[in-house]
């Protein structure tokens, strides 16, 4: 379900190592600029039901001026219901409001109430109420009504127009697999309904205890059933939050100003300290990087979100250190391990030998957007948990063949053959792929990389048929939220090949129902069952960690205090202000 892999940012580290399934959303940041390390710490359980507007006020802050925000890769739509990669989420907190939200706390996601409350379920859990909070406007002033959340949730359900937004409701909602979205089916839908002009009631077919965290998604933003210009809603679409369009050519560029009728009061999160915003795509971005720290002009009041270029680390010195913005991504990066076609004895080997360290030097990863890996959750979720590494599954080391082929020959497994893709049309990742290969077979393996074009790559290794065993994908996931509950039930389950985002392959009765048993339960107390089941699929050796991406982007020098949101590895555009 989760597709929310970081498309906002130039990932050729990510793509050299193999990464082109990498899944989510929502998606790579606790720190701002400066200092000399950025060590990921760990996610807390956070939920605050009490938060109540305004939001409070950001030490220095100053209202007025206009943000320039450039990136070269363009969002891919703008419409709410559509809304999966992690760029244009975050854009779109500064324009729609949902159920419920995320307010970034001392670089943690705390789940917070915003259109509604957290939610109430009924004593079997498939029936959530959520209570709607009274005096919420568009942007040209008319009311927010309740029948506008529960027409939202139903316009979800045109999949085949909507095609790139989530699909948890399809799985979890009643009736959710039959029901094909007002446009073909109208307006009566058994899984939403609502009860006076506050109360919106949703009916499951099975338990979803993290639905609260769910319903901070865009398409949970409420939408006038009459002003629902369906494909075309992309181009205006009506704001809730503190902004609103002002201008808008699909692919080039966007300008916001502020919505009049967003009133701070009633929102526990989101600031407009800003005259508005222009977001720019499609430049260089080195050459960007590059103009927003050298920050002349306009330059100084820009803020460019492509990772930063490795190129540029050196000039990070002094006060330019100030410029740059890091922190907590919602991503863990793999190479994944085919437990159909390779026994577990021959799995361990693989990881005996790997080379990790020169993988993610060659891939061009450094300590600013990339931190070793050795669990399947990263830091940023809720239930992480900083366990001893599994033997080999440290995200680091050199390798040591001898001892991976005296484990394979114990086994009686000399020769086990390994095969893989591989992009064979850029010099760097035929380096990456020749280091495996290299180290895998004086561990004695019999190594087939298999070199396809850049085109036919994802295809090819989303093909769980095809004639390999290793380096499928998704080789990358990313929170939908931060919780196991969008992780574990998404690529651990038997369904998980079927849908397409398995990692490893894994078709266990058992471990199904012992994922299903900790998702239904309420979040403050699958925490912890999360992070143990987190080492025990780790000990089934069902992928090689590599790293957890990190937030690294610069700001010019009259851009404010700016966080990271951690939800989504970008910065938190709700926040941030010029300093004159």
């Amino acid at each position: 379900m989760a597709r929310r892999f970081n498309v906002a940012i130039a990932a050729t580290a990510a793509v050299a190592l193999g990464v082109a399934g990498c899944s989510s959303p929502s998606s790579n940041n606790d720190t701002q600029g400066g200092g000399d390390s950025n060590k990921i710490t760990t996610q807390v359980t956070a939920t605050d039901p009490n938060a109540k507007g305004p939001a409070k006020e950001i030490e220095g802050a100053r209202p007025g001026g206009v943000l320039n925000v450039v990136a070269q890769t363009t969002p891919n739509t703008l419409d709410p219901t559509d809304i999966y990669y992690v760029d244009s989420n975050e854009i779109g907190k500064t324009l729609f409001r949902t159920p419920t939200q995320f307010d970034i706390r001392d670089g943690k996601a705390v789940l917070v109430p915003d259109l509604t409350d957290l939610g109430t379920p009924s004593a079997d859990k498939l029936t959530w109420t959520f209570k709607m909070q009274p005096n919420i406007k568009y942007e040209d002033g008319t009311p927010v009504k309740v029948e506008d959340l529960a027409y939202a949730i139903k316009r979800s359900f045109a999949h085949d127009i909507y095609v790139n937004g989530p699909t948890y409701q399809l799985q979890y909602f009643k009736d959710g697999d039959k029901y094909k979205g007002p446009y073909k089916d109208g307006d009566n839908y058994a899984g939403v309904e609502t009860q006076g002009t506050d109360t919106l009631i949703i009916h499951l077919a099975k338990q979803f205890s993290d639905l609260p965290f769910y319903m901070t998604f865009p398409m949970f933003t409420p939408i006038p059933k009459e002003k629902d210009t369906r494909q075309d809603y992309k181009n205006k679409p009506l704001a809730t939050g503190p902004y609103k369009f002002k201008s808008y050519q699909a692919g080039t560029s966007l300008e916001l100003e502020k919505n009049t009728n967003w009133d701070p009061n009633t929102d526990p999160v989101r600031h407009q300290y800003l005259d508005g915003f222009k977001f720019q795509w499609g430049g260089d971005a080195i050459k960007s990087q590059q103009a927003v720290l050298n920050s002349n002009g306009q330059d100084a009041n820009s803020i460019n979100y492509d990772e930063l270029d490795a190129s540029l680390i050196p000039q990070l010195t002094g006060e330019k250190r100030e410029q740059l913005v890091q922190g907590q991504s919602s991503c863990t990066i793999v190479w994944q391990l085919d437990t159909r076609k390779i026994p577990l004895e021959v799995r361990k080997a693989v990881a005996k030998a790997y080379p990790y360290d020169q993988l993610y030097k060659a891939a061009g990863l450094n300590d600013y957007v990339a931190e070793t890996a050795s669990t399947v959750m990263p830091p940023s979720v809720q239930g992480y948990e900083k366990y001893t590494p599994v033997a080999d599954l440290a995200g680091s080391g050199a390798g040591d063949p001898a001892a991976a082929k005296a484990m394979l020959e114990a086994a009686g497994k000399a020769g086990f053959e390994l095969s893989y893709y591989f992009d064979n049309t850029k010099p760097l990742t035929q380096q990456v792929s020749q280091i495996r290969a290299d180290a895998l077979t004086k561990a004695g393996f019999k190594v087939k990389p298999i070199g396809v074009s850049t085109a036919d790559l994802r295809t090819k290794k989303g093909d769980y048929d095809a004639p390999v065993n290793m380096g499928q994908s998704p080789a990358g996931w990313c929170s939908d939220w931060p919780t196991g509950g969008s992780w574990f039930p998404v690529l651990f389950q038997t369904h998980s090949i079927s849908d397409g985002q398995s990692w490893g392959m894994l078709s266990d009765k058992a471990l199904d129902a012992e994922i299903d048993s900790i998702a239904n339960l309420p979040a403050e107390e699958s925490t912890s069952k999360w992070a143990a089941l987190d080492k025990k699929i780790m000990e089934l050796y069902v992928a090689l960690p590599t790293y957890y991406d990190k937030l690294a982007v610069v700001k010019g020098t009259n851009v404010g205090t700016t966080t990271g949101d951690p939800t989504m590895g970008m910065p938190l555009f709700v926040n941030m202000y010029l300093k004159s």
